[in-house]
């Protein structure tokens, strides 16, 4: 299709980012057409969430997809480069992608030439502003910028950034037409979407669905729960605690998810078995997450660390009470002052714990732990990667 019919035809199919902000991809289309610097895409396939692997599931199964949608997304807005953007130990991706870029220059495929960028195996390295630092030549540390990325991001030019799974969608609605978009989900929330199933499920992976479908279907997409299950953690590791009886009646969508305090996040839905600890769990969680910190700004340097040491002292059964009011007070103290939205899940994810697991809490005040419950970990975690120093993010 021509340009303006693709920004047209991603505008009428609804299609929002898959990455976590759920913009309207079509505003960000246009933005970086009507501008006349010499723009960029980036393609974000970097998954720093460690449990997410949709977008590492699309590099390494439908790498040409992708390509696809960043190709018609860089015709349609005047862009000459195309960046893709992936962790340096994702390396199945990277050689996947590359094989792929290889095929296209030996058919003569698409005017561009696409490069790989590796950056960082860290968590805040994925996330936009980072990327866009550290391909303008500095480290992958977010940054705040009174511009948006569509108007100023990688050395100052009109970047358009999304991740993987957004450009494959590109692809489809040139292919396939808004109208076939629009065909799946619901006439708010238009569209399937990839979602990561982990934790106690048969089949633990990636699954495409619609958006609202039944947080039930969706395990059962998944071979269905091997085990009684507490609850859901929705979203991302900085996401949200749901529990499964509220879980049963939920829809995976924003309008559904939204009342229940719960953002979709990168898609993941990690099913919590009830023979484990979710506070042990959380304390896993928040430590990590608080470690994982740029090291930059007051409310991760300071405040994550504080977050987490009130989350342990919950678990343990000390001071009750007041640990439990610290808490909501420090995350109400970090939410929305980082560099990043880092601070902000880190407290999102402890407050709905501490919402969610109110008899567990009870437990842990009586006794230091729960009864009968194993604290061992079912959330899969990295190894932490220090910050020693600029070279780090490089």
């Amino acid at each position: 299709p021509r340009s303006a019919d693709l920004i047209g035809g991603v505008a009428r199919s609804g299609l929002t980012g898959r990455g976590g902000a759920a913009f309207p991809l079509a505003t960000k289309m246009r933005t970086v057409a009507a501008s006349t610097g010499r723009s960029v895409v980036v393609v974000n396939a970097a998954e720093s969430e460690p449990a997410s692997e949709k977008d590492a599931c699309l590099a390494e199964r439908a790498p040409q997809l992708v390509l696809d949608g960043a190709e018609a997304a860089a015709q349609a807005v005047g862009a000459r480069d195309v960046v893709l953007w992936v962790h340096r130990g994702a390396v199945a991706a990277r050689e996947s992608l590359a094989a792929a870029l290889a095929e296209r220059r030996a058919a003569g495929l698409g005017p561009r030439r696409p490069r790989v960028v590796a950056g960082p195996d860290r968590y805040v390295a994925g996330e936009a502003s980072a990327v866009v630092h550290h391909l303008s030549g500095g480290p992958a540390l977010p940054t705040m910028s009174p511009h948006r990325t569509a108007e100023r991001g990688v050395r100052g030019r009109p970047t358009l950034l999304a991740n993987a799974e957004t450009f494959a969608h590109v692809a489809l609605v040139a292919r396939h037409g808004p109208d076939w978009f629009r065909s799946a989900g619901t006439a708010d929330e238009p569209g399937t979407m990839l979602a990561t199933v982990r934790g106690a499920v048969r089949r633990p992976g990636v699954v495409e669905v619609e958006v609202g479908t039944p947080l039930v279907d969706v395990l059962e997409r998944a071979g269905g729960a091997t085990e009684a299950l507490s609850a859901l953690l929705l979203g991302g590791y900085g996401g949200t605690w749901l529990s499964h009886e509220a879980a049963r009646s939920a829809r995976l969508s924003r309008a559904d998810l939204g009342p229940l305090g719960v953002d979709l996040g990168v898609g993941l839905v990690l099913a919590f078995p009830a023979t484990r600890c979710p506070l042990a769990e959380t304390e896993r969680l928040v430590g990590w997450l608080a470690a994982e910190s740029a090291g930059q700004c007051g409310p991760c340097v300071n405040g994550l660390p504080a977050l987490a040491a009130d989350v342990t002292a919950l678990v343990t059964g000390r001071e009750g009470p007041a640990a439990l009011a610290r808490l909501r007070r420090r995350a109400d103290l970090v939410s929305g002052r980082g560099a990043c939205h880092h601070p902000d899940g880190t407290a999102r994810l402890a407050l709905s714990a501490v919402r969610v697991f109110d008899e567990h809490l009870a437990a842990h005040a009586r006794a230091g732990r729960c009864p009968d419950l194993a604290a061992s970990p079912v959330a899969p975690l990295p190894p932490h990667h220090p910050v020693a120093g600029a070279e780090v993010w490089r």
